[in-house]
């Protein structure tokens, strides 16, 4: 299985390639940043130097061809700008989708963010508001796509070790989630055709990772 990975240096991304690397699938991971491609390597996959908020479809379209999966994991980050959050969390978002469908990869996955169902009733102007507007607006162009995409929201992340037990649903609740379990639920919803066209919230749980994605 050949996954593209948008946001590859990212710290769920990195985890996730070293994930599929060990099943023995190739996991390439999309970076703006030629001095990253050390840090994918040493994660057992391969880099590609693109940045998606200067590209074009077509040079997008060109790394996603032949794979069998894409997933979204890029993000500007908190102490971005406004406006970068506006051209990374949406616009490199429906950009990536986009290149997918010319590209002919039907399986897609976005991480998206707890909350942006809610966004309508936040601060209009406070910068996580404005994060979370981009991220529905990802979202909502993602539901319009002839794609089989899966939207994951997880919960508030941490650095702690993985326990391999989550929550995942429609609605969870708020909640924490390791960056170690998020990427071991992105590597399980390559191959889990339930979750297909559908907005899933993750967050820790008691039910095996495995046993979670085969109960939905």
């Amino acid at each position: 299985m050949r996954v593209v990975i948008a946001g590859g240096h990212g710290q769920i991304a990195l985890r996730l390639t070293k994930l599929l690397a060990a099943g023995g699938h190739e996991a390439v991971g999309l970076v703006r940043n030629p001095a990253h491609e050390a840090d994918i390597a040493d994660a057992g996959g391969t880099a590609a130097v693109l940045d998606l908020e200067k590209a074009d479809l077509a040079a997008v379209a060109e790394v996603l061809a032949g794979a069998d999966v894409a997933i979204f994991s890029a993000g500007a980050g908190p102490g971005s700008g406004n406006d970068r959050k506006d051209t990374v969390d949406r616009g490199a978002a429906a950009l990536f989708a986009e290149a997918a469908e010319r590209a002919g990869v039907r399986r897609h996955i976005q991480v998206g963010s707890m909350g942006a169902d809610r966004v309508d009733e936040l601060d209009p102007d406070d910068g996580f508001t404005i994060y979370l507007r981009a991220k529905k607006a990802a979202e909502d162009d993602l539901r319009g796509r002839d794609l089989d995409w899966t939207i994951l929201r997880p919960g508030a992340l941490t650095n702690d070790p993985g326990t391999g037990l989550v929550l995942i649903a429609d609605k969870t609740g708020r909640g924490s989630v390791t960056r170690d379990d998020v990427a071991a639920v992105l590597a399980g919803l390559c191959e889990t055709p339930a979750s297909i066209g559908r907005t899933l919230e993750l967050i820790a749980g008691e039910t095996p990772i495995a046993a979670a994605l085969s109960n939905l």
